[in-house]
């Protein structure tokens, strides 16, 4: 039987290219939904940036008249960035490899002639990668796959080129004063110190992260630069979640070097709110809010500006945090997400650090 590949224009095509993952994950105690608006967001030209140099297009497939695959082409002329991404397949290569046609033919139609996946439409934190390790605890904007999905990415002719490490810091893993002697030693006789973000100075820590992240990630494959305007939205958006303590600042007296930025693991709430936050979802979510006892963190963002990388900064903001972690009675750990392993740096800090391995994602290439 063929597979047939249709464009997704409606709305009901839009909410199948949703609800056909929740099928297919049915049984999977450990699976939690992406939430519907967030990835209708990210095919909307009016929410999202990328559309001013690029476009995306997404395919439902079918087999014996059921939806059985789906996946999403986008690029960026700017960038020069083209992906898929979004994809949820049966395990069968047939319709992976028809997934894969229909998207790349489409990417060369539009010049492309190189792509990546399975990546996001946007920013590079956010469901970006093939999780081929650790199957556990997905999080909140994080790729998670059958491991048959390796498979089907490697016998089309994929080939990874990044590999991403998620690891997992718990404070009795470490000797809390040796390392608080440690960072204390880095401090002394200099002006470094670590604060906190606070809602009230929230216009002041907008700025600073501005600043740090633009020095911090110029260097970087697909940067493209923050405005304080797009940081204090992204701030603003994430109010009712963020926990001030977890947030923390670097500062040379008064000049911002490092943050190291988490939030609450979402999907410990999410889970319960089956994909959708319409209103109904919404008091869901807000009900396990205020009820829920947090277990785990997750660090979203870390940026040091370039001169101060080798200084110990990332050490005193993670001492930071294992502090507030210590003091929690219901905190037990914290991930350290989206480490690639072109950054052996963070890595040695982690390994220091006696940090767990959890979970690992490939980023694959293919020429066109």
């Amino acid at each position: 039987m063929s597979v047939a590949l249709i464009d997704v224009n409606t709305k009901r095509q839009k909410r199948e290219f949703h609800t056909f993952t929740q099928r297919l994950y049915a049984n999977d105690a450990e699976f939690v939904s992406h939430i519907y608006q967030d990835l209708e967001a990210i095919f909307n030209s009016d929410k999202n940036s990328e559309f001013e140099h690029g476009d995306a297009r997404r395919w439902l497939a079918y087999k014996s008249g059921k939806v059985v695959g789906k996946i999403a082409a986008f690029y960026n002329t700017k960038s020069q960035h083209a992906g898929l991404g979004f994809f949820d397949c049966i395990n069968d290569q047939e319709v992976a490899n028809a997934l894969f046609d229909k998207g790349i033919e489409w990417l060369k139609q539009n010049g492309q002639s190189r792509v990546e996946a399975p990546v996001n439409f946007g920013e590079r934190d956010k469901y970006w990668g093939l999780m081929v390790y650790g199957f556990k605890n997905p999080s909140y904007q994080e790729n998670y796959n059958f491991p048959y999905y390796q498979q089907l990415f490697e016998s089309y002719g994929f080939t990874k080129i990044i590999e991403q490490t998620t690891s997992e810091g718990r404070p009795e893993r470490i000797d809390i004063e040796k390392y608080r002697l440690y960072t204390a030693k880095l401090q002394e006789g200099s002006m470094l110190r670590a604060e906190h973000f606070t809602h009230k100075e929230t216009q002041r820590f907008v700025h600073d992260f501005t600043t740090i992240y633009n020095q911090a990630w110029k260097q970087h494959e697909h940067y493209v630069p923050f405005s304080e305007e797009r940081v204090a939205a992204l701030f603003a958006e994430m109010k009712p979640i963020i926990r001030e303590d977890i947030l923390w600042f670097m500062y040379d007296d008064d000049k911002p070097i490092g943050f190291y930025l988490s939030l609450i693991d979402l999907n410990q709430l999410f889970r319960y709110v089956n994909g959708n936050m319409n209103w109904w979802g919404k008091l869901r979510f807000f009900y396990r809010l205020k009820t829920t006892k947090i277990k785990r963190l997750r660090g979203i963002i870390f940026g040091v500006v370039p001169e101060y990388q080798n200084k110990g900064v990332y050490s005193i903001m993670l001492m930071k945090m294992y502090e507030v972690m210590q003091n929690d009675p219901y905190l037990e750990s914290t991930e350290l997400a989206w480490i690639g392993d072109f950054n052996p740096r963070m890595h040695a800090l982690f390994k220091r650090m006696n940090v767990e391995k959890t979970k690992v994602h490939y980023t694959f290439e293919k020429l066109l």
